[in-house]
């Protein structure tokens, strides 16, 4: 048998639990009137009739030049890069550079102990010394016996012999002014100069040590920084504009971009191209050259590489953003003065990330939709907003009809 006294209870929860499902409901169901700016006007709810226009953002089509450019990851790579290492042996007494320095071709960068060389010049000189004495006493003989032959004074055989001694003593000298020269040679050697201008990295050697001319390790290592060249390689696919530009002795304009692509850091042209197309990976390789004054180029440094390839004068431009992708193609949500949308598909031609170019489709002065496109159908109301979410009030005139 059922127990009454529970009965009143059971009534009292659920009319509880249906007062605050009412009042969960008239709560939800008015809501979005007092928070139109966030949800959108005419909207009440979830699953409510959109009965207001759809706040967007527009952009309208512009004409302008765009530029045709081929994309690449490339190396800053030095022109010349070189280890200087010494060419005699013997103490380091002298260091004449700071690291990181610009230095000139032929500008001293180091010294090596002097002495022995000195002392092995001054040896070669007098060896070479008394070698010209005897080439000269032989010549002095020579000429008398010249002179004795064609009084019939002496024999024939004496004039042969001395003509010989004196080439002998010729050749000898000529021998010791090689060995002079070798000398001075390695004299010269002991002032260790920069081979080209560039720019020198750390010091690899320090001073009072030994350094012999089989060292593998340099001294110090230069690197040419002005100018520069950057390599990068480029699809097969993408070289046949590129070659016609070149065949064609133009000057194609090649930038330098940091990574992240915010950043240009330099200027400079195409210098050359590969012979051969890499089969493994169907690229080919290319080098640009910078004039890298300002050193915002670094060797081995990574960096984004645009290839301009072409210039189109008068293009017709819209945002990226205001691009959509459908199962028909490309379109855009054009606006008329009516304030309804229509669903407008256009032909695309390149893009630069940012800004696309669109080669059929639209006409200048054309507005298309680049924010709000996710709430928007063919017909659809819109309402323009500002950057600051405020409604904006303006006329514009109607767009050229033209066949979707």
């Amino acid at each position: 048998m059922p127990d009454i006294r529970s009965a009143p209870r059971f009534s009292r929860t659920w009319l509880i639990a249906l007062l605050v499902l009412v009042v969960v409901l008239l709560l939800w169901w008015q809501w979005p009137a007092k928070s139109q700016g966030e949800a959108g006007p005419g909207q009440k709810g979830p699953w409510a009739r959109d009965e207001g226009p759809v706040p967007v953002r527009l952009a309208s089509v512009t004409r302008g030049d765009f530029n045709i450019e081929l994309k690449a990851l490339g190396t800053v790579t030095a022109l010349n890069t070189v280890n200087v290492r010494s060419r005699v042996d013997g103490e380091l007494t002298k260091v004449l550079f700071e690291e990181g320095q610009l230095v000139k071709a032929g500008e001293p960068l180091a010294q090596i102990d002097p002495r022995p060389y000195q002392i092995a010049l001054q040896q070669a000189e007098g060896t070479l010394a008394q070698s010209q004495a005897q080439l000269q006493n032989a010549e002095i003989d020579l000429a008398r016996y010249k002179g004795l032959y064609a009084e019939d004074s002496i024999a024939k055989q004496t004039l042969d012999t001395q003509v010989a001694l004196v080439g002998q003593y010729r050749g000898t000298v000529k021998n010791n002014q090689a060995a002079v020269a070798d000398a001075r040679l390695n004299l010269d050697f002991t002032r260790i100069r920069a081979p080209i201008s560039g720019r020198v990295g750390l010091r690899q050697v320090d001073l009072g040590n030994q350094v012999k001319s089989s060292d593998t390790t340099p001294l110090v290592v230069i690197t040419q920084v002005e100018p520069i060249a950057v390599s990068f390689t480029l699809p097969e696919g993408e070289l046949p504009p590129v070659l016609a530009k070149v065949r064609a002795k133009q000057k194609l304009l090649v930038q330098a971009w940091d990574r992240g692509e915010q950043l240009q850091l330099a200027e400079g042209t195409l210098h050359s191209l590969d012979n051969q197309i890499d089969i493994t990976t169907g690229t080919v390789k290319l080098k640009a050259r910078f004039e890298n004054a300002s050193e915002q180029l670094f060797p081995n440094q990574f960096v984004n590489v645009r290839l301009r390839v072409e210039t189109r004068a008068g293009a017709t431009l819209i945002p990226s953003a205001a691009l959509q992708f459908g199962s028909r193609g490309t379109f855009v949500f054009l606006v008329g003065t009516d304030h309804k949308v229509q669903v407008h598909r256009v032909t695309v031609g390149a893009s630069d990330g940012p800004t696309t170019l669109i080669s059929e489709g639209l006409a200048v002065g054309d507005r298309v939709v680049m924010e709000g496109t996710d709430k928007l159908k063919d017909g659809s109301d819109v309402q323009e907003i500002d950057d600051s979410g405020k409604a904006v009030e303006t006329a514009h005139k109607a767009p050229a009809k033209k066949d979707a």
